[in-house]
């Protein structure tokens, strides 16, 4: 078994079919499959082989499809990394993968330079950093590679998620975890080589790679790339490229709405599809009214590959994200692992093929992740008397931010590191937008007078040089002291419980009583 057959096969099928549309030009699945087998001898020849692993630190340009599929060929694991990233958070992902080769292109060499050696770079472009190229190296010569053949439970791939110690964790996914993936999708949502998948989410997380790109190739349909989600340019190529799928994250949705895009300009979409956040009822309602169709909406993590539900097309339920995949368990237990009566809410667990064979070296992790043959989440929902699951909160404290997690203590250290700040606590407030947005309260020290616009200032600035954007705080107190419990425990739910209306910070409460508020543009 190897995910990389999928290309193959759908070459052999369909080899004068569009794989990847970009930008105004198509690559043929023919073309695709030449030119992954021309990247894995490239790669071969800097000595990568089976279980090496393979950063793909690159942007959704055709290339990072090239990149993972030669990566797979040659039986590597691809190591997907954020390119939103700094260099410090990269220098932490690369330390605990070790990849062999990091490849990336021309305008992320900067970054990458400062998080590892040059030698461990490998760049899509010929450059003047001297750093090695895949062009430089005859990627353009013809070759034939084999596609590696791996047993199921080999590792594909690492992608990282959030962890409770704010450092990020390496979900080790499976060659049978992505094939099953891409077959459960593909028969769920009855996807067939003419459709067209609309993906602009980033190829990096588990949403874009798995269940759009893989999905689409192992059924040999197109997929229309996009950089990212500029609504004008996306909303033109669904009549452009004749896009029939549409998958995004409840604020792309939003944003269209927002938009009053005409039903006319959408009427080639046959199919809508939101996850990676809850989507708002009161937004998938308005959609339905207008357009005519409903949103339908799945849920599953990184650590499922990512799929385990979905709400059917012949009985879809406002609110809920469906039931179980064939073949996948999804059940509701308490805190003692026991199953819950149904509509009683617990922590949802999850088995099946799609689960995760653990965290990239992270053995207590996976354990405690990976219990009584179930994963356990870290969400709260409830299952009706049909089993459509329903989700109502979180057991963690992740902010979801348009689908992107955040773990507040990321933050938190660096705000920690500022020597005018003796205490700090960063939640999730609730954002018309992206759903959730970091907010981060700041008790200054008392040893000395503290100029509050000047500190908020000094830390948004250290956010800015360490921190992904997306994490950037959203909203700042300045507050004389945070709530804690007897033993001294921040109690961040009363911090979001008590400011989550009041936006931008308001002055009125009276614990914890601020000493001033201001909202980031």
């Amino acid at each position: 078994m190897n995910i990389a057959e999928a290309l193959r096969n759908s070459a052999r099928r369909e080899p004068g079919r569009p794989a990847i549309v970009f930008e105004g030009s198509a690559i043929s699945y023919a073309d695709l499959d030449q030119q992954v087998d021309r990247a894995a001898a490239a790669l071969r020849s800097l000595g990568v082989t089976s279980g090496d692993r393979v950063a793909l630190v690159l942007p959704n340009v055709p290339s990072f499809a090239i990149g993972y599929f030669a990566t797979l060929r040659l039986g590597a694991i691809a190591v997907s990394m954020s390119v939103a990233l700094t260099a410090r958070e990269l220098a932490i992902l690369i330390e605990d993968s070790d990849p062999v080769v990091a490849l990336t292109v021309d305008e992320l060499l900067p970054t990458i330079l400062a998080a590892t050696p040059a030698d461990r770079v490998v760049t899509w472009d010929t450059n003047d950093k001297g750093v090695r190229s895949l062009a430089d190296m005859g990627v353009a010569a013809p070759t034939d590679v084999p596609d590696v053949e791996l047993d199921r439970d080999s590792p594909a791939a690492i992608l990282y998620t959030s962890g409770t110690t704010g450092r990020q964790k390496g979900a080790v996914l499976t060659h049978g975890n992505v094939v099953f993936n891409s077959a459960a999708t593909a028969g769920a949502l009855s996807i067939v080589p003419e459709d067209r998948l609309m993906l602009f989410l980033p190829l990096f997380h588990c949403f874009g790679q798995n269940f759009i790109l893989n999905t689409a190739i192992s059924v040999g349909a197109s997929v229309v790339l996009h950089r990212r989600f500029d609504p004008d340019r996306v909303l033109a190529s669904i009549r452009q490229d004749g896009v029939t799928m549409f998958f995004g994250v409840p604020t792309v949705y939003i944003v269209m709405l927002a938009r009053q895009v005409a039903p006319h300009d959408l009427a080639g979409v046959r199919y809508w599809f939101s996850a990676a956040a809850t989507m708002p009822t009161e937004v998938a309602e308005r959609w339905r009214e207008i357009y005519g169709q409903p949103i339908h909406e799945g849920y599953g993590l990184t650590e499922t590959s990512p799929f385990a539900s979905y709400n059917h097309r012949s009985e879809y339920r406002p609110g809920s994200v469906g039931t179980a995949l064939d073949d996948v368990e999804v059940g509701v237990v308490d805190t003692d692992d026991r199953a819950v009566a149904t509509g009683t809410w617990g922590e949802v667990v999850i088995a099946g093929p799609n689960v995760m064979a653990g965290y990239w070296n992270r053995p207590e992790d996976s354990a405690t992740a990976l219990r009584n043959g179930r994963f356990h989440t870290g969400d709260i929902g409830y299952l009706d008397e049909d089993g459509y699951l329903y989700l109502v909160d979180r057991v963690k404290d992740m902010i979801n931010a348009a689908g992107l997690k955040i773990w507040p203590r990321e933050i938190e250290e660096i705000l920690y590191a500022h020597p005018l700040v003796r205490e700090c606590a960063v939640v999730g407030l609730p954002d018309p937008v992206r759903g959730e947005a970091p907010c981060a309260f700041v008790v200054a020290s008392s040893n000395t007078t503290i100029d509050p616009d000047r500190l908020v200032g000094e830390l948004e600035q250290r956010c800015r040089e360490q921190l992904a954007t997306y994490k950037h705080p959203r909203s700042w107190a300045v507050v004389a002291e945070l709530p804690k419990s007897p033993t001294g425990k921040i109690l961040k739910r009363v911090l979001r419980d008590e400011w989550a209306s009041r936006t931008p910070v308001s002055t009125a409460l009276q614990t914890p009583t601020p000493t001033h508020d201001r909202t980031s543009p």
